[in-house]
């Protein structure tokens, strides 16, 4: 790359074409706040990776207020309950009586498609196939990025940089080791994923509790189903043919109740690697960071998504009223706000995991007080109304509103 840039300038440079990235960029647009949003990928690319689909309530409103929740309404499965299964029997957890709330499963490539329609109608900028992106200047007032895109070397200048680009991308690392606080755990299974051309095999999420290891049943759509078993995370995909899974599925799953799961074509199998981590530092001089950049959660407790979503969403507030009345405030206050939800995320996804998982190292004594708090929780209200609130999604404290 050389020195000869083209320039360009704008308000807020976004990295990263994924959900946060895409709804602060069209948050901000709401608010009459220029950005541009920097992708590596394609469009193609981003509207075709498939991965989690569970919005809780707090996100369904955010998408809903923006203007974006119109084929997530008509398309996607509301949801009122999930159900646990343990000791050969399954427990419906009634969401919506305990909280009044919901979640809906609906796929995240598809909340991306919706956004990247809305911001390409809105005239918003996305650079895809972004190339060499180097971010400059961020403990200045004067921070930019520079890259290359259809051609182009660009040098884009802006007020601020927000990383939205995932743990593996450049914004994180951008921040010198010696201003980093991170906390990270990895756990000793993954989760083996398919795709199944089928029915649904059940309305509701099923969360399962088995002595050979965890499984799980999701949906992605009235025809394709999403379903995990716990695994090796070094396990092989090649190891496992369509006979062993579904003997793996079946086994962990079937109680003799006479309910049998719906088998169907396998078109993607995929090992997840379980962990969490979280770095503190979610803002270094005019550099601010959202969603997997700053935060990873094993996704029991399906909160990935939603966590982003909350992130853009505080960044989208704290921003506009920087722009409206020059107050910094709220972003100065964005990182301690953010990490409240996000520490109790991780706890919640901690605890839904230690429940659910079976640890090789696990004595019999620890396996029968996984299946006693089981028992409880789907035998108290109080204990089942804790599960509950939080898989919804907690509402939006004071510090969190406008």
């Amino acid at each position: 790359m050389n020195t000869d840039y083209k320039q360009v300038a704008t308000q807020v440079a976004i990295i990263g074409a994924g959900p946060a990235g895409l709804l602060l960029s069209h948050l901000l647009h709401l608010q009459g706040i220029e950005s541009v949003v920097l992708e590596t990928r394609s469009r193609p690319d981003i509207e075709s990776t498939i991965r989690a689909g569970v919005l809780e309530q707090n996100t369904m409103d955010v998408l809903i207020e923006a203007g974006l929740g119109a084929r997530m309404q008509a398309e996607g499965a509301l949801h009122h309950g999930i159900e646990l299964a343990f000791g050969g029997r399954r427990h419906r957890i009634d969401l919506s009586a305990l909280t009044g709330r919901a979640i809906t499963v609906y796929p995240q490539h598809e909340v991306i498609k919706d956004l990247v329609a809305a911001r390409l109608a809105a005239q918003g900028q996305i650079w895809f196939n972004v190339d060499h992106a180097v971010l400059h200047g961020i403990d200045t007032d004067k921070p930019a990025v520079t890259c290359r895109h259809e051609g182009q070397d660009i040098k884009l200048r802006a007020d601020f940089i927000v990383g939205a680009d995932g743990y593996h991308g450049i914004s994180r690392a951008r921040i010198p080791l010696s201003a980093r606080t991170e906390f990270q755990r990895n756990y000793p299974f993954g989760w083996f994923g398919i795709l199944v051309e089928s029915p649904p095999s059940a309305e509701e999420l099923i969360y399962a509790r088995h002595q050979r290891g965890f499984a799980l049943i999701s949906t992605r759509s009235p025809s394709v189903q999403r379903l995990y078993f716990q695994c090796d995370p070094k396990d092989d995909v090649n190891a496992w043919s369509d006979d062993r899974i579904w003997n793996e599925l079946h086994a962990r799953l079937e109680n003799d109740d006479g309910w049998k799961l719906k088998e169907g074509k396998i078109f993607q199998k995929n090992i997840i690697g379980m962990r969490s981590f979280v770095m503190t530092t979610m803002r270094h001089g005019r550099l601010f960071l959202a969603g997997d950049a700053a935060h990873i959660v094993p996704p029991t407790g399906a909160k990935g998504m939603n966590l982003a979503i909350a992130d853009v969403r505080l960044l989208s507030i704290a921003l506009n009223r920087f722009y409206k009345t020059g107050n910094g405030d709220r972003l100065d206050a964005y990182a301690e706000t953010a990490l409240r939800r996000v520490w109790r995320a991780e706890q919640f996804s901690y605890w839904m995991t230690s429940l659910l998982h079976h640890f090789d190292d696990a004595t019999p004594f620890q396996q029968q007080l996984q299946l006693a708090e089981l028992d409880y929780i789907v035998g108290s209200r109080a204990a089942a109304t804790v599960l509950a609130e939080n898989y919804v999604g907690l509402p939006h404290t004071g510090a969190e509103s406008a």
